[in-house]
């Protein structure tokens, strides 16, 4: 297999730079001095990609021809065009399933932080205001009672879902469709669904056809108690519109892990009272991201060895 050559746009992770470098002849694009000469001279030996942190398009197969996979680190690949892949003739994989129980305790210690200002009480403990000016004042909102409505019922949708039932929340979702064997609640709207709910929980995939879904009509029907929690994708939510929502009190409160222009992030929404912010970290432990990449290499190894890879995407079966 050391004939075979890959190539990786960017640095991974060295459980993946490790194996790869052992199984396969690796092409480093990040160290190259001019990456258009760079590809120009190895474009055409290249059958497989091991991609983080980039994207895959038409433009892109055309400097590696004869590639046949493409493995994206991550469980969301709005960044890989599928449909440009398949016209190429090339696989794509993600990382599913090895990160759905991380991401879906984030979620809820987002939700949890969010709804409590647990963040913002820790801040007043660290700035010495409890010695200076007293206990922190007392939240508005509880978890008690709760109505959360998720908004994309996959794999780590529906392990948040079952996390938070242990919380005495009600469930609700939205998706494309409605799915068989699931009980919860069903609306054919996200719109209707943020009306169902006090706390709307966002687990979609990016891509246009869901950008901005989350709206300034969604966040006025969520209401002037509702949260708003997003681990899934920063384009799903217009910031203009969740800024002015929270600046006027629409709804009351947000927890975000995703924002729209990473690793920028809109500085109304960091002096917002009621926000709390995360860098992205919903699957960032050792252990989670080492399974994730894991199975990027297992991929590229199945795929040439087997001719069948792990974990395809969805468009790829």
């Amino acid at each position: 297999m050391t004939a075979l050559d890959i190539l990786m746009p960017r640095p991974m992770l060295p459980i993946v730079q490790e194996q790869l470098d052992k199984a396969f002849t690796v092409h480093r694009l990040y160290e190259a001095d001019d990456p258009e000469t760079f590809l120009a001279e190895v474009g055409d030996k290249i059958r497989g990609v091991a991609l983080t942190g980039c994207g895959v398009d038409a433009d892109f197969l055309k400097n590696v021809p004869n590639a046949e996979i493409v493995a994206s680190f991550g469980v969301g690949y709005d960044h890989v065009k599928t449909d440009d892949c398949l016209a190429a003739n090339v696989v794509v994989t993600n990382t599913p399933d090895v990160l759905t129980d991380e991401v879906a305790d984030t979620a809820i210690a987002l939700m949890l932080m969010a709804v409590r200002e647990l963040g913002q009480a820790e801040t007043w403990l660290r700035d010495g205001n409890w010695t200076g000016k007293g206990a922190y004042p007392l939240t508005p909102a509880t978890l008690r009672g709760r109505t959360l409505g998720v908004f994309g019922l996959g794999r780590i949708g529906k392990a948040i879902a079952k996390r938070a039932e242990a919380f005495g929340m009600t469930i609700h979702y939205h998706g494309r469709h409605q799915q068989d064997g699931i009980d919860y609640p069903y609306h054919a709207s996200l719109k209707d669904l943020a009306a169902a709910c006090d706390t709307l929980m966002v687990v979609a995939p990016g891509g246009e056809e869901t950008k901005h879904a989350v709206n300034a009509e969604v966040l006025k029907a969520l209401g002037a108690d509702g949260f708003l929690i997003n681990i899934g994708r920063g384009t799903v939510v217009d910031e203009d519109a969740l800024i002015d929502a929270l600046e006027s009190g629409t709804i009351l409160g947000a927890g975000l892990d995703v924002f729209e222009h990473e690793p920028k992030v809109p500085e109304k929404l960091t002096q917002l009272p009621r926000v709390t912010l995360l860098p992205h970290v919903g699957s960032a432990s050792q252990a989670t991201r080492n399974a994730m990449g894991q199975l990027v290499v297992d991929n590229l190894k199945s795929w040439f060895e087997t001719g069948k890879a792990v974990t395809p995407v969805p468009e790829m079966r």
